[in-house]
């Protein structure tokens, strides 16, 4: 048996808002949502039905799947609902408006519920890059999760969370305390999730993923900094910045780099033009700006802070 038109090396893209977002799938929620994501084409109509296959998910991973078990996991996931930050408040949605499982295929139809079309196509340069069989090979839900935010933040090196935003991500902690955070030890966070999560990410990704933990507001560890980049070298990259734009911005990487820059709040034309010429720099402002806030100093408008450092410089 062959995959339905969808290649191990496929590259899939995750909107930064499912990346960085609030919700506690299992392992088995999160494979479906991946092959969902692997199926998807920008000129699909608002009511296309995505068939996911079982055996496609078993031939990547060579892991077997339970049919009972899929069928209540995305019972489960049909009610789950996505909690998304905005500006003006919070906004919660469910992903998926039905599922029907097909007799006799070993498959199911899927339709994405309108109001959550956004996070799966109005991308643009708001997205995460994930390899497709590095992410269904991770059996952990946590190593999945951290896959992602790793792919995310590779293009910088890594990034720095306190502890509590990413159990939030994680599902692992309510914000609005009504139920019991899990692994409130951080030994047992270490071993239960983040030691967990390094392994399988280091043996079956592409990503070379680890972790530290730090003390900056007490004596207890508070923040925790990802180290993320590309497992095997890449050759670097050779861009004219003063070529077509818009023909190289369909390299992945360069698309990342920009996505990047722009969630900071950097305006577009600077973003691209600093993820071309001054991405070293930016990431070390980005570094620096990371460690003062961090030793208290309160920066209110961080993009105009860096494009005054980037003018000082010389760069712009």
């Amino acid at each position: 048996m062959i995959l339905q038109n969808i290649p191990q090396e496929k590259k899939i893209k995750q909107h930064n808002t499912i990346t960085s977002g609030r919700y506690d799938f299992s392992a088995c929620q999160l494979d479906v949502l991946f092959m969902l994501l692997a199926s998807l084409d920008e000129n699909d109509s608002s009511h296309k039905r995505y068939n996911i296959r079982v055996k496609d998910i078993e031939l990547i991973t060579g892991r077997k799947w339970n049919y009972q078990q899929l069928v209540e996991s995305n019972e489960e996931m049909m009610s789950r609902v996505f909690k998304i930050e905005e500006s003006d408040g919070l906004r919660q949605i469910v992903l998926f408006s039905e599922i029907k499982y097909l007799d006799g295929t070993g498959s199911f139809d899927m339709v994405i519920n309108e109001p959550a079309r956004s996070y799966f196509f109005e991308l643009k340069n708001n997205f995460t890059l994930l390899e497709l069989k590095s992410v269904l090979s991770c059996t952990s839900k946590h190593a999945k999760r951290l896959y992602t935010l790793a792919c995310q933040w590779r293009g910088t090196g890594g990034h720095t969370y306190s502890i509590s935003e990413l159990k939030e991500m994680l599902g692992l902690k309510d914000p609005r305390g009504k139920e019991p955070e899990q692994y409130t030890k951080i030994s047992m966070f270490k071993k239960q999730v983040l030691d967990v999560a390094k392994k399988q990410i280091n043996e079956h990704t592409d990503i070379v993923f680890d972790y530290e933990l730090l003390k900056v507001r007490g004596r207890s560890f508070d923040t925790i900094k990802l180290f993320c980049g590309f497992s095997k070298p890449k050759l670097q990259m050779e861009i004219d910045f003063n070529g077509n734009i818009e023909v190289q911005k369909k390299n992945g990487e360069l698309l990342q780099k920009i996505a990047n820059i722009k969630a900071i709040g950097i305006r577009e034309d600077l973003a691209e033009l600093w993820a071309v010429k001054y991405w070293k720099q930016f990431v070390d402002e980005k570094n620096k700006l990371t460690e003062i806030m961090q030793k208290g100093k309160v920066i209110e408008d961080k993009p105009a802070y860096l494009a005054g450092i980037f003018k000082k410089k010389g760069y712009v």
